[in-house]
């Protein structure tokens, strides 16, 4: 995405990108997570850095919306107070996300915090440049009609079996937990693409920076062999005059045979 570095649009990812995964994953890290979050209106810094840092959180963190802990239609100017400026928590007085997950302030676990802090920083760099927010929200946008689409087709199936139609995301917290994972597996296929592409990109420089390589290495050897051919050519123009030389000298040697006379009578 433009603006943002290919290796941080949206944060690492390891090899369980795999699909399959997603939802089990999120299940159950979605589910404590609330439970954290029930008991406390804002997660202390050690929840935070949990919620960022555990076991699956590559996948939550290539949504920043999900890492700010912010709804999609939060304008921009909302999503900076969120970020940088001071929210109130009446349990732990003033308090920034930026700031609750800051090394300097958890000089116990100052490496996890780093990251944490890092994983943060990205979000708000996605979210603050007009165009990479503008393609989050398109995500967002296409993850809920497809999820409305999912719904809707569960519908028709069971009316056609003849059963009740109410399905499970009738709940509004499971229907936007529904929306969630479908966001999270579009933004873990985008970023499957930016890598594949970014692959592609770097085989296509080295295969060109190999054919530059191949063709310097010609033009050196070409250039080696015309300086080499150059300096030994003095060196040929006087071997062939010298030998011009001699072959004289020694022709003007050659025994003349005396001219025949005629016979005179």
């Amino acid at each position: 995405m433009a603006g943002v570095d290919s290796q941080s649009s949206f944060g690492s990812m390891n090899s369980d990108l795999d699909h399959s995964k997603v939802e089990h994953c999120f299940q159950e890290f979605y589910t404590e997570v609330k439970q954290i979050e029930k008991r406390d209106s804002v997660l202390t810094s050690k929840q935070q850095i949990d919620r960022l840092l555990r076991a699956g959180s590559s996948y939550f963190n290539l949504n920043p919306y999900e890492v700010l802990q912010i709804d999609h239609e939060l304008p921009v100017e909302e999503i900076k107070k969120k970020y940088k400026r001071a929210i109130s928590n009446p349990v732990h007085g003033i308090t920034q996300l930026s700031i609750l997950v800051h090394p300097d302030k958890n000089t116990d676990d100052a490496d996890r915090a780093q990251q944490a802090f890092e994983v943060i920083n990205r979000a708000w760099k996605i979210l603050e440049n007009d165009k990479t927010r503008k393609r989050c929200l398109e995500i967002v946008e296409e993850a809920t009609g497809m999820t409305d689409l999912a719904i809707s087709e569960k519908r028709k199936k069971l009316k056609k079996e003849g059963k009740d139609t109410r399905v499970d995301e009738d709940d509004p917290i499971k229907y936007r937990r529904a929306v969630t994972v479908m966001t999270i597996k579009l933004f873990a296929d985008m970023e499957r693409k930016r890598r594949e592409l970014e692959q592609r990109d770097m085989e296509e420089r080295k295969r060109k920076r190999e054919t530059e390589i191949e063709a310097e290495e010609k033009a050196k050897v070409d250039k080696e062999w015309q300086k080499n051919f150059e300096e030994s050519r003095q060196g040929r123009v006087s071997s062939w005059q010298k030998f011009q030389h001699k072959k004289t000298k020694t022709s003007k040697g050659f025994f003349k045979p005396p001219k025949n006379k005629m016979e005179q009578r």
